[in-house]
């Protein structure tokens, strides 16, 4: 164990299976036979929990608190030996029969960095631009030893052994300055080329590029809240641009949750005007807090002493397993409960610099107050011209905006399908309770859900649920060239869709035999082919030039645990897209002297170097080889004398 707390899963039927913990008493040094007998309760130090999951149990052991009998010595800064060594057995039965058993070999060390305070002592930091900040900078506890740390000189050599296979590396594990690759003792680097050695470098590694590394570099938060200066420019009553925060009366931003770069939710991130949002973030229920007061926020319009007034709408959610799963059961119906908010939309409607209208639609949910799992909630903002009406939006103007939806029209239907879909799974994945989001103009994915199966399915059905599962997708049938492509002119760059082929109609019997189906449909690929189309005002645009659809399909066969009887498989059905840019993007044309089709063939190389000193080889041919090498030897005769002579000179009309 490397922490507190250790989980395994136990897969197969988890019904009557009873998991028991118990401590082993091992001799001399050797682990003990496991066993299921006989099984005691000396386990005051541990606790065990088991959370029942799909298929499966999820077994966790951990430490109840803090053994006194590990505490470090004063004088002792990190044992090197381990003050707790316990072996604990998890055994799995059912109706008296051993099931499945676990060991686990528990070592416990005393944790110095807790006993032992660093020294309040004044360090003098160097200044980083002319040397490294320090030799060390994963040493972060004083006086004592930092794990993984291998340049730590606290560590003593048997502590380094128990992590040297998993240090840290580069900068933050020590390698603070590294040789650069023009010098010459880096010439040893891999894919340094051989002329190196006449234009490298001869200096000390103390003149390094890498100075200042961390000088110059940048700080991140880890709180999930937003620091923001404590003075807020406020020029809003001049009228908004591009990318400013929208601000309130009381001169603070206008914020809802957002995903940070490193994929945290930030509660309090401004919202910028005319830039579109659609985020998701992650909460545990525990920690869940309702930002209210929505209703009475009074935002600035972007006119002098102008404001407006969001007009909220309430909705109630179905399907909760599309935002939160649980991870416990529930306490009795006679519990209170509590709303929890799990979509929020916002729409700006905008007009040049001001805003004219805010309508906000809350999609809330009412659960348990005692209610314990991940909560998924999601958050988009849109700003809509105050003079659009109900037209369908465009995703660029003429060509596609990255990032924007890829339109689409179904001229077989009068249905609203104006894009092809992906796959938003939540909760356990399940295709019945995935939403559907547009797939993006030049961003490949990936996506899928998981159709539940049992050992008796009907193969017939299985098959058809799949292939319409997959074919519900792209209910389209023709796709836009342009991101501003006219939906009532057919003829204004409408592609229609290649559908390669379709789903299998499969020759197996109805029922599977032995749980087996053959020719499942598994996976939509959807290729779309794009290419430049020109520049506005320097604006490179991108058009479609094509969009092909194809199935793929596999055989299926039932997976058992510990027993096949009313047991359910997971069958994961997937859609791939992937854009495809035409003509390919080529390399860089290679220089002369990167040119190689053949060593040893000067007809094709511009850079022979074997015909380097051409009128000494075999390659030339004007004059007899014999005479050449005569010719040769006299050339270097005459310049080894006047070398000599030159040196001879010198020496005489020397001071």
């Amino acid at each position: 164990m490397s922490d507190p707390a250790v989980s395994a899963s136990l897969v197969g039927g988890g019904e009557d299976v009873t998991v028991s913990l118990s401590r082993l008493q091992d001799e001399k040094g050797l682990l003990p036979v496991p066993h299921c007998k006989a099984l005691n309760n000396e386990t005051e130090d541990w606790s065990l929990t088991v959370t029942p999951s799909v298929n499966a149990l999820e077994v966790t052991v951990w430490l109840k608190s803090g053994l006194q009998r590990c505490s470090s010595n004063e004088t002792d800064f990190f044992s090197d030996s381990p003050c707790i060594v316990q072996t604990l057995l998890v055994s799995a039965s059912r109706n008296s029969s051993c099931l499945a058993h676990l060991l686990i070999q528990v070592e416990i060390y005393a944790n110095s960095s807790l006993a032992h305070n660093a020294s309040e002592n004044m360090t003098v930091i160097p200044n980083q631009v002319y040397q490294p900040l320090g030799p060390c900078p994963c040493n972060l506890t004083a006086g004592a030893c930092d794990v993984r740390c291998c340049c730590d000189q606290e560590c003593s050599s048997g502590l380094r052994e128990l992590f040297k296979s998993s240090c840290f590396t580069g900068v933050f594990g020590g390698d603070v300055n590294p040789p650069f690759d023009r010098l010459c003792c880096a010439r040893s680097a891999h894919g340094v080329p051989g002329w190196s050695l006449f234009l490298c470098v001869q200096s000390s590694l103390a003149n390094s590029p890498f100075l200042g590394h961390f000088y110059h570099g940048f700080v991140q938060l880890t709180s999930r809240e937003v620091y923001l200066p404590a003075q807020l420019n406020d020029f809003s009553d001049f009228g908004y641009k591009q990318g400013d925060p929208i601000m309130i009366v009381d001169n603070s931003y206008f914020t809802i949750p957002q995903v940070s770069l490193a994929g945290q939710c930030l509660q309090g991130a401004p919202v910028a005007f005319l830039h579109n949002l659609d985020v998701q973030c992650i909460t545990d229920l525990e920690e869940y807090q309702e930002q209210g007061g929505i209703t009475s926020v009074k935002v600035k319009n972007g006119a002098v002493r102008g404001i407006v007034t969001p007009k909220v709408i309430y909705e109630e959610a179905t399907g909760m397993d599309k935002f939160i799963t649980s991870t416990a059961t529930l306490l009795s119906n006679g519990s209170a409960s509590k709303n929890v908010h799990v979509e929020e939309h916002y729409i700006f409607r905008w007009n040049n610099n001001t805003i004219s209208e805010i309508n906000l639609k809350i999609i809330r949910a009412e659960i348990n107050a005692h209610q314990k799992g991940i909560l998924t909630q999601r958050f988009t903002v849109k700003f809509v011209s105050s003079s659009s009406g109900n037209e369908k939006e465009s995703s660029g103007n003429p060509g596609y905006q990255l990032g924007r939806p890829v339109r689409a029209l179904n001229i077989n239907s009068m249905n609203n399908a104006t894009t092809l879909h992906l796959w938003h799974s939540a909760g356990r994945g399940l295709c019945t309770s995935a939403t559907l989001k547009p797939i993006l103009f030049g961003e490949n994915v990936l996506s899928g859900c998981l159709l539940e199966v049992g050992i008796n399915e009907n193969c017939t059905w299985f098959r058809e649920n799949a292939g319409e599962l997959l074919d519900s997708l792209i209910q389209v049938t023709h796709v836009a060239m342009r991101g501003n492509s006219d939906y009532n002119d057919l003829s204004d760059g409408w592609l229609e869709i290649i559908r390669a082929d379709a789903p299998a109609a499969g020759t197996d019997p109805s029922v599977s035999a032995q749980g087996i189906c053959l020719d499942i449909p598994t996976q939509l690929n959807i290729r779309i082919l794009i290419s430049e189309a020109g520049a506005v005002e320097g604006i490179t645009q991108q058009e479609i030039l094509g969009v092909e659809t194809r199935f793929s399909s596999r055989s299926w066969q039932f997976q058992c645990g510990l027993t096949c009887e009313n047991e359910v498989n997971l069958f994961p059905v997937n859609v791939a897209v992937q854009f495809i840019e035409i003509p390919a993007c080529l390399p860089p044309p290679q220089t002369r002297f990167q040119i190689n089709f053949t060593e040893y063939d000067c007809n094709r190389n511009e850079v022979c170097w074997l015909q380097l000193l051409y009128p000494l080889t075999r390659y030339y041919q004007g004059e007899p080889y014999s005479q050449c090498v005569a010719k040769g030897f006299l050339l270097v005769s005459f310049f080894i004398f006047t070398l000599l002579f030159s040196i001879s000179q010198t020496r005489i009309y020397k001071p």
